[in-house]
């Protein structure tokens, strides 16, 4: 049976909010956290998947807790990626719009940092930020924690794997009197070791169903390849999906550009993100796929935290991740708000023993996926010809006495002849080429 936010104890500036958004109803872990950070006065660790409605879960309670006639930094949220940080920022904002007297600010890396440090003197009662960031304007003088009394790390996990030095100065300069709230995905040594040194005597545990949480609804599949045909089953399947939403994981930016380069060539619609691209460039194509003028999305692991859009149909790793942790995240991309969801991995032949270890540690069965036969990935190869001639600019500068004497060759043709002759001359330029390929090996062996 579902309970409405009020009886978690929300006020009602936040029902208001939360109504005009149409949110309607707590999630699993909004119910089990918000009357916990409400009413008790201990530190929380909230494990749960993504997609769970984490913001909701710490944004709420806080917005409520904190004094609007109180202008200095009383809550602090911390988050391992600026997209993750701006996500956290506009979402406190929308649930904040009945309460104009409470300040928001939001202060992450790969933007300009003056004008971030002209916003501080407006003197939020709550920020957001990314660790290096906030270390950068506590050292220029431009914001203080002597007086937080709210400490949020969300995405722990992820922030401690990179940013491990910064958090932990963050948390000695905070002061110790603070609650803190630490939202992970996964539970590792490290995280343990952080709740043993920085958080209080007293921890309350929280956790989603975590056997079914962020797999649930998702369908895991793997596909064998061999390394020469791994782009063209990328390309076979990205093709049976056309017109839905996905992200496409690479562990290295290197291999992501690579690939982005090649879905451009055969005209998908698609962007790249890594950690290595501006922020300018960085918001630009999120803004882009976000929006739906890009199908596809090609990303580092890290880079792709925050993506918070509730339609990615699917998630192809196409490299096989480092750790479970990983596959946990990028898997949660997909099926968020309930919806279904499909997670493809491609493996070669050596790679498909590490399929057990991740079902034993996640609880989750693989199938494998059923890989184009060679005729399917010919015809595929042909229909990607075909978009790219369709979508191919014309050329302005051929003359109009060049296009004249062209269009006198092919005049007497109806348009399915020509397609029939244009297929035709496609196909025996790629037997010609085969044919050459051959005859180039055999000559070497």
């Amino acid at each position: 049976m579902s309970i409405p936010f009020s009886a978690l104890g929300i006020q009602e500036e936040l029902q208001q909010a939360l109504a005009n958004l149409n949110i309607s109803q707590p999630t699993v872990i909004q119910q089990k956290a918000i009357p916990l950070i409400l009413q008790e006065k201990e530190d929380l660790v909230v494990l749960s998947k993504t997609g769970t409605g984490k913001t909701a879960a710490f944004g709420l309670p806080i917005l409520q807790l904190v004094h609007p006639e109180q202008h200095h930094i009383q809550a602090l949220v911390l988050a391992p990626t600026r997209e993750l940080g701006n996500q956290i920022y506009e979402n406190l904002k929308s649930f904040a719009t009945q309460l104009p007297e409470l300040k928001i600010n939001g202060v992450f890396g790969g933007n300009p940092i003056k004008p971030q440090i002209e916003e501080l003197k407006n003197l939020p009662q709550i920020l957001v930020a990314t660790p290096g960031r906030l270390l950068d304007l506590i050292e220029k003088g431009a914001l203080s924690l002597e007086k937080l009394e709210y400490l949020v790390l969300d995405e722990v996990d992820e922030m401690l794997s990179a940013l491990k030095e910064e958090v932990e100065l963050i948390l000695k300069t905070a002061p110790k009197q603070r609650r803190t709230f630490l939202f992970t995905a996964t539970m590792p040594g490290t995280i343990k070791q952080l709740v043993q040194n920085y958080m209080g005597k007293k921890v309350f545990h929280i956790e989603a169903d975590m056997q079914t949480t962020g797999h649930q609804g998702i369908d895991h599949q793997y596909v064998v390849v061999e390394p020469i045909e791994k782009l063209e089953v990328l390309l076979h399947f990205l093709n049976t999906r056309e017109g839905e939403r996905g992200i496409i994981f690479c562990k290295t930016k290197a291999a992501v550009n690579k690939l982005a380069k090649k879905l451009a060539i055969n005209k998908f619609s698609s962007g790249a993100i890594h950690g290595s691209l501006t922020q300018g460039i960085r918001d630009r194509i999120m803004g882009q796929f976000r929006e739906g003028h890009i199908q596809i999305l090609v990303a580092t692991d890290l880079a792709a935290r925050g993506i918070d859009v509730k339609d990615i149909s699917y998630v192809v790793n196409y490299h096989l991740p480092d750790t479970f942790d990983a596959y946990v995240h990028r898997s949660g991309r997909t099926a968020r708000a309930g919806a279904k969801g499909f997670s493809l991995t491609v493996l070669q032949e050596e790679e498909v023993h590490e399929i057990a270890d991740f079902e034993e540690e996640l609880g989750i069965q693989f199938k494998e996926y059923q890989k184009a036969d060679a005729q399917s990935i010919e015809d595929n190869n042909t229909l990607l010809w075909a978009k790219k001639v369709f979508k191919t600019k014309p050329n302005r500068e051929v003359s109009e006495e060049l296009k004249t004497k062209v269009k006198t060759i092919f005049h007497h043709l109806t348009k399915e002849e020509l397609i029939e002759k244009a297929l035709a001359h496609y196909l025996n330029q790629k037997t010609s080429i085969s044919a050459n390929d051959n005859s180039t090996k055999d000559k070497k062996q």
